[in-house]
């Protein structure tokens, strides 16, 4: 069963802004590499990895790197880790690790991820959820993340700005796919007017777009994107400007 976790009720109208969260909204800056190495600091203090050395091994085998893939059989959040921790085992193994060790070590990526303390908001993120919120939008937060997204959100501050936060470790769906935005759009109720609003071209813009939903771009450019804006100050005004008629 697909499962989307619901903060509260809205009742606030049929227009709503859907958000990314990483890169979008707030920033992990370790990363993944970050985490790992985070896990060898605890476990094997005196270390000589880096970052950089990791991050060749990272590139692939998360469910977001396969979209198109429905992944049902990982929408409980320890079948999502448990599914990653090959990844991080072998990860660990070649920059290295003893085999013997790199499975234990893997185990714990999962404890070191989803400290909320990771995560940094950008810079007017609170002021431009705020000022939506007061403009009556409705607000989600759709990205692909980790099973424990709804308890970051909380933990970080922002729960209270929206309506549902809905993770692809939950739904099984990872953006661009087209069933990601549906279900989106379900749990908020179809709105009439709506915006994604995200940082990866593809995901979340292209993505959103190829289902009638307009998207802003956000601190990047692409040349197949045309809403695009510096930072989340500007996406307020972007949807602003755009005032509230149907865009469906």
């Amino acid at each position: 069963m697909q499962k989307v976790t619901v903060h509260r009720p809205s009742r606030r109208g049929d227009k709503t802004v859907f958000w990314d969260f990483h890169g979008t909204l707030a920033d992990d800056p370790g990363g993944w590499q970050g985490a790992l190495i985070e896990v060898l600091d605890r476990y094997l203090p005196g270390h000589s990895i880096d970052r950089e050395e990791l991050r060749p091994f990272l590139r692939s085998g998360f469910p977001w790197h396969r979209p198109e893939r429905h992944h049902p059989e990982l929408s409980s959040p320890d079948a999502w880790w448990e599914n990653l921790e090959p990844l991080f085992a072998n990860a660990y193994e070649e920059v290295g690790i003893q085999p013997a060790r790199t499975r234990e070590l893997a185990r714990e990526v999962r404890t070191v991820y989803v400290r909320p303390e990771r995560q940094e908001l950008f810079d007017h993120a609170i002021q431009s959820l705020e000022s939506l919120r007061t403009d009556g939008w409705r607000q989600v937060i759709l990205s692909n993340h980790a099973p424990e997204l709804p308890e970051i959100v909380d933990s970080i501050g922002l729960s209270g700005f929206f309506d549902v936060v809905i993770t692809s470790a939950a739904t099984g769906f990872e953006k661009p796919n087209r069933r990601a935005f549906e279900i989106a759009l379900e749990a908020a109720g179809n709105p009439d007017v709506a915006w994604m609003v995200g940082d990866n071209p593809e995901a979340d813009v292209l993505g959103a777009e190829r289902v009638g939903i307009p998207a802003i771009l956000v601190r990047k450019e692409d040349p197949r994107c045309s809403r695009v804006a510096r930072d989340l100050r500007a996406v307020l005004e972007m949807i602003r400007e755009a005032g509230v008629k149907s865009l469906f």
